[in-house]
């Protein structure tokens, strides 16, 4: 690979990380199979995805580990402390997931373990399915652990969307499966536990959004950690101009402003350039104003459809008959999760969730 190439993410779970596994496993148990486990997890892997890899590791490591249930989580457990990567972890954490139904118990407290060396935040979704309340029980308890990677976990494991994992349809339904672990975690003294909280409750705003607002509605922001999440939590209520999100930051739906010489240059582009979106935004106001900016852009589709994305800009105060001048910059190019395509592109300016103004770019085939 050249300097130049950036890193696939699933190499992150290449030949040299089945390596180190392998002398974890060596290291935390003589009977630890190491030919076993490097034949089958090398066997097709270049292939996989990271996650795919994450369950093939899993896999390989069934028929190395030595003895019973019981006596392969304490290898699991010794192997962990000697891995040098998170998702080396993980892939231990998935062993569990895939093995460990058969003692529930043992199980929860070895992710409770192995949680500190890599997330076990996909691998308990499949005690949560099989035993929703059991596994909340334990992990409501873990809100109170001193150990900052636990209770995370308790949050980020029952997030109701969770990326990459499986899903678990009852705490989709009901938000208030996991309400206690939200609760207790609502003015935790960690910004990596805050931010799953937090993204726990923007999951929830996305199925049950009546039920967040009249949640958050009760929590108290005088604590500049509850106020924290609060914000973040209702980013997407907040990108779709939602009147009740704005209510509970303290910033009202819409804006006594006047919107000057919003434009988008250069006007045509092609994929791979930079369009600057600018805008003067004046108070009409006698009273300081809160002013949260955001623009959507509404993405050429084949047929002429568009598909609609919002982005966030400015969050600031406007003092009475003052101006204030934003400006951002965006490179149009492809992702993964997007593919551009020619043809005119709308935008709008959203001022505390109100569209302000519109301007528009052509993007041209290459």
């Amino acid at each position: 690979m050249s300097a130049e190439t950036p890193a696939l993410l699933k190499d992150i779970l290449g030949p040299r990380a089945l390596e180190t596994i392998a002398d974890a496993g060596s290291a935390a148990s003589p009977r630890f199979d190491r030919g076993v486990f490097l034949r089958a997890a090398s066997d097709g892997l270049d292939a996989l995805s990271i996650m795919e890899r994450v369950r093939h590791i899993a896999d390989a490591l069934h028929p190395a580990l030595p003895g019973d249930y019981g006596g392969r989580l304490d290898i699991l457990r010794a192997m962990a402390p000697r891995l040098t990567h998170g998702f080396q972890a993980i892939a231990i954490t998935e062993y569990v997931a895939r093995h460990g139904l058969v003692d529930f118990d043992a199980s929860m407290e070895a992710l409770a373990d192995l949680t500190r060396f890599g997330s076990a935040e996909f691998a308990i979704r499949p005690f949560l399915a099989a035993d929703t309340p059991r596994a909340l029980t334990a992990m409501t308890r873990w809100t109170g652990s001193d150990d900052e990677h636990l209770r995370r976990l308790a949050s980020e494991g029952a997030r109701p969307r969770l990326p990459w994992a499986a899903r678990v349809p009852a705490l989709k339904a009901d938000p208030t499966l996991a309400a206690a672990i939200l609760e207790a975690l609502k003015a935790d003294t960690s910004l990596y536990v805050r931010k799953s909280v937090a993204n726990h409750l923007n999951d929830i705003a996305k199925d049950q959004p009546d039920w967040l607002l009249a949640r958050l509605a009760a929590w108290p922001q005088g604590d500049p950690r509850t106020a924290w999440i609060v914000r973040h939590a209702l980013r997407t209520l907040i990108k779709k101009g939602d009147p009740g999100a704005f209510a509970l930051i303290g910033v009202g739906h819409g804006a006594a402003v006047l919107v000057r010489d919003f434009a988008i240059t250069p006007a045509t582009v092609r994929l791979g350039d930079r369009i600057s979106i600018s805008a003067d935004i004046v108070s009409d106001s006698p009273d300081n104003q809160p002013l949260v900016i955001d623009y959507r852009i509404h993405y050429a589709r084949a047929g002429g459809k568009t598909a609609p994305k919002v982005f966030k800009l400015k969050s600031f105060e406007l003092a009475p008959g003052a101006a204030a001048t934003i400006r951002i910059g965006q490179t149009i190019r492809d992702f993964s999760t997007r593919r551009h395509h020619p043809g005119r592109h709308e935008v709008e300016l959203i001022v505390n969730g109100r569209t302000m103004a519109t301007a528009a770019f052509d993007l041209l085939p290459n």
